[in-house]
């Protein structure tokens, strides 16, 4: 693995240079038109941890470490909030090991340790949570970090069901690698792919890449196998059932309470050969919305069917900020999708969107390009490359003093325009009142048929030193006004420390009381990753 960065997203050798941070904040002053004084970005030389309070025992210690970057790596995630702190070596609260195991009998071994000693057991795929996914508890003597990437293989394909047995701790791309090999691929691209894993994805019910049908890993897990503290986990692989609450439904979306995920046997296809993409332009967002509605509700189900607000088309579409941007975009490994962009595209025009025919992009599948250029070319190829390299872009802009983040939900369609509008609102008017104004976007990162999930984009200008408690009062009231409006506090981000507040909300009592037994039951001393989903 290279040697990840501490502090930005990625690993050291894409922290950006002190002329790039300069470049950032010469943009960022003539956009808010203030002073901003340019920074270096911090060293892991200046890294000085609290020392490890504990130490493995012997038959662990050949995969234990205690180094202060590697504590340090494994200490935060990479929300707004974590690179703050981490930018500004702020590590009040440390894992005191990082542990490594390389199967999963070590896995075993580890877990048991921390068990019967008391120490916090925090599981780690590949550190790129935004909600506090991993982030230490205070309250313990000893936390010990469980990096899986030692787990990272492909260990069996089913070319006949289409499935794959996978281990937990493999990263989206070795994955896509190994499946490739022989002529598969899971097709599951959350934003993050490049830096997580696949028990992430599973433990955190990740949004992927498809924006409607088989939007969540949820979709593709035929069966997953925990180790607990009380024994090992393991659902039968099935197309299928309906015999009794699902098992997996209960490991899915666990987020590291209940056990660690090892094994999962994924559900994989063909890899697509036959592509076709669009982008349709409106003149506003609720007219966009519309037409993603329409469309989704045929099942034409387009793999992408992404709608943004002409800020968002404006900044990421290369647009003139006076239009909204649907892309669309079909694929398949055995049938032509010429004639499903056209209907989809036709939906569109009858609500009022605009494209023409040249900008309509089909491959036909054979290497060649039938209609112009496929992929990454125009709107749509500018909307990619951005999605793309915008977490690495948030790296330049820290140590400065300004507050941006994101926040996403879902919601029916019928009570759309009222989240809209009120979230909006909300964010609006705290970055005016907290920021002294700033900008509010919106996209569609998922579409269902019976509603969207909306993504909220935000930033102001703050005061340095303050961007913390600045972040958090905007953060509250736009939560607020998500959870008043319908909405979910997260749709594809978990809820990690980050959300537990407005989760506690969402879900019913009971079904917290039902989870604490289930936790009782295969974690009898409440060692793994305390504090996520219920109380520890």
């Amino acid at each position: 693995m290279a040697r990840r960065s501490f502090w930005a997203w990625g690993n050291a050798s894409d922290e950006p240079t002190a002329e790039q941070m300069k470049k950032a904040a010469e943009e960022l002053a003539a956009r808010y038109k203030v002073s901003l004084k340019p920074v270096s970005p911090p060293k892991s030389s200046v890294l000085s941890l609290r020392k490890p309070r504990i130490t493995p025992p012997s038959a662990l210690a050949d995969i234990c470490v205690s180094d202060d970057h590697d504590r340090a790596v494994h200490t935060y995630g990479r929300s707004f909030r974590d690179r703050i702190r981490a930018f500004n070596i702020d590590f009040p609260n440390p894992p005191d090991v990082i542990a490594r195991p390389r199967n999963e009998r070590e896995v075993e071994a580890v877990l048991e340790w921390c068990s019967t000693s008391g120490y916090a057991a925090i599981p780690f795929g590949g550190g790129s949570s935004t909600v506090a996914g991993f982030e230490p508890p205070e309250e313990y003597d000893g936390i010990v970090t469980i990096d899986l990437e030692g787990l990272n293989q492909v260990l069996e394909i089913d070319a006949v069901s289409r499935s794959a047995r996978i281990q937990g701790g493999i990263y989206g791309p070795a994955l896509e690698s190994q499946l490739r090999l022989h002529g598969f691929t899971m097709r599951h691209y959350p934003q993050s792919f490049e830096f997580s894993t696949l028990g992430g994805w599973i433990a955190t019910r990740s949004g992927g890449h498809y924006a409607t049908n088989q939007t969540h890993i949820d979709d593709m897990v035929e069966s997953v196998r925990m180790v607990t503290p009380a024994g090992i986990w393991e659902s039968r692989r099935l197309p299928g059932s309906g015999a009794g609450p699902s098992p997996d439904r209960i490991a899915i979306g666990s987020e590291g309470i209940l056990g660690i995920i090892t094994e999962a046997w994924m559900r994989i296809q063909a890899r697509p050969v036959f592509r076709a993409s669009a982008g349709v332009t409106f003149p506003t967002f609720a007219a966009g919305a519309e037409a993603a509605r329409h469309v989704v509700q045929t099942k034409l189900w387009p793999g992408n069917c992404r709608l943004l607000d002409s800020v968002e088309a404006a900044a990421a579409a290369g647009m003139d900020g006076t239009k909204s941007l649907l892309l669309l975009g079909f694929e398949s490994a055995e049938i032509p999708q010429g004639e499903f962009i056209q209907h989809a595209v036709k939906i569109a025009r009858d609500l009022g969107g605009s494209i023409s025919d040249g900008d309509i992009k089909v491959s036909d599948g054979s290497g060649g390009r039938s209609q112009g250029e496929t992929g990454r070319q125009g709107a749509v190829g500018a909307w990619r490359d951005s999605f793309l390299n915008a977490p690495y872009v948030k790296n330049h802009q820290a140590g400065l003093g300004f507050v941006t983040e994101t926040m996403e939900t879902a919601v029916t369609w019928d009570r759309w325009p009222e989240l809209d509008r009120e979230v909006r609102a909300a964010l609006q008017e705290s970055l005016d009142r907290v920021c002294g104004g700033g900008t509010v976007s919106c996209r569609f990162t998922h579409v269902y048929t019976d509603g969207p999930a909306p993504y909220f984009t935000f930033e102001g200008m703050g005061r340095l030193g303050a961007e913390l408690e600045m972040y958090a009062e905007i953060k509250q009231a736009a939560s607020d006004a998500i959870l008043a409006s319908g909405g979910t506090i997260t749709h594809h981000h978990a809820v990690g420390r980050l959300h537990r507040p407005w989760y506690d909300q969402q879900r019913p009592d009971l079904f917290a009381q039902s989870l604490k037994v289930v936790k009782r039951t295969l974690d009898p001393n409440g060692v793994l990753n305390p504090g996520l989903l219920i109380d520890a």
